[in-house]
């Protein structure tokens, strides 16, 4: 299974691609805009999980402290 961080860049990779493609302005601003916001939800999605596994191995820590 693809991470949700996967997915939102290659979803910013078509969104430029769309964007380098366009003809009219407000398709391209869009596609740019959206890419921004793929891109965006991918770093958000990174940090999390950083975050996550983070927590994770401070808990395994503790519980090998304590045995």
């Amino acid at each position: 299974m693809t991470s949700p961080a996967i997915f939102y860049r290659e979803r910013a990779q078509l969104a430029q691609t769309e964007a380098d493609e366009a003809k009219l302005d407000n398709v391209r601003e869009r596609c740019l805009r959206a890419e921004a916001a793929w891109t965006a939800m991918a770093d958000r999605a990174e940090r999390t999980q950083k975050l996550r596994d983070k927590r994770e191995a401070d808990v395994v820590t503790r519980v090998q402290t304590a045995l």
